[in-house]
């Protein structure tokens, strides 16, 4: 057996990990491959799917501001996603009627865009989007601030978008997945917020939901899952001014809310695990412009 950080077989002087590591992975001398595992092709793939869903999520920014529906946010993005050749992945999902999700307030996931949402001032709103690009998926969603946010729901977003970076900085190869809800559980408490359990990250690639799931709070199923070059999933952890029970709308069937009808907020971006460390997927022009993972107003 060779270490990851020894010269590599071949002779090329380089670590193995960056040389043949991969390769002799994916021949395995006839040991079945990891299905989480991509391929290099399958990494391109989702390398082109989350550059795309990033594009988009730039190209919303500006649109969201007091004044406008969500159902005219749903229409933006439903028309740019087609003009560019792609597929919005919520629109039909399971019966879901729309091609993003839009969830205000007290609206922890799944919020339907409507003509009759109008952001307003002071409010809070998670926009979550997700495309197919040449059948790969891209994930995320960011929570924005409406016009004039009052300090403690500033926080709120604040420690949500912090939870959600510490979480992703500690991503690498050899760690457990439950490393996710170790990094994001305690620091949501010590701020006074709660974790929502009952919706996760999870694997994505040529299926929108692939089997791994991302647990955002401190657990014990996540040890078993030991973290490997080429997995990709998602970092999305819904974070609660009250409790973490929520409960589902059972008019449309999608919509979910804080129980106690506190204010939740959210963030999420698809990862890549790599030879040494992770690579974001979906980070924005505007994320990379300045030097960060998510950007809040100040």
């Amino acid at each position: 057996m060779i270490g990851r950080n020894e010269p590599c077989w071949c002779g090329s002087g380089k670590k193995y990990k960056k040389c043949h590591l991969r390769q002799d992975k994916e021949q395995n001398r006839g040991v079945q491959k990891n299905p989480l595992i991509k391929s290099a092709d399958e990494i391109e793939k989702m390398r082109a799917a989350g550059a795309f869903n990033a594009s988009l999520m730039d190209y919303l920014r500006p649109f969201i501001v007091p004044g406008i529906s969500t159902e005219k946010i749903n229409s933006l993005a439903h028309e740019y996603t087609l003009d560019h050749g792609h597929r919005p992945a919520t629109l039909g999902y399971h019966g879901f009627p729309k091609s993003l999700c839009t969830s205000i307030n007290n609206v922890v996931c799944h919020g339907i865009p409507s003509s009759e949402d109008i952001l307003r001032d002071g409010d809070i709103v998670n926009v979550d989007i997700t495309t197919v690009v040449d059948g790969y998926f891209g994930d995320q969603s960011e929570t924005f601030l409406i016009g004039a946010v009052s300090p403690p729901v500033k926080e709120l977003v604040r420690v949500t978008a912090e939870a959600t970076m510490r979480a992703i900085g500690a991503i690498a190869p050899g760690r457990p997945l439950s490393i996710v809800g170790d990094e994001i559980d305690p620091f949501v408490r010590q701020a006074g917020y709660s974790v929502v359990r009952s919706y996760t990250g999870h694997g994505i690639g040529s299926r929108f939901h692939e089997n791994m799931t991302v647990l955002h709070h401190k657990n014990r199923e996540g040890r078993g899952t030991i973290l490997e070059p080429g997995m990709t999933f998602t970092i999305e952890p819904m974070v609660n001014m009250g409790g973490y029970a929520v409960y589902t709308d059972r008019t449309d069937g999608w919509t979910v809310y804080t129980k106690d009808g506190s204010l939740s907020a959210q963030f999420e971006h698809t990862l890549l695990v790599t030879d040494d460390g992770y690579e974001v997927l979906t980070q924005t022009a505007s994320q990379k412009e300045a030097g960060t993972l998510i950007v809040l107003p100040e």
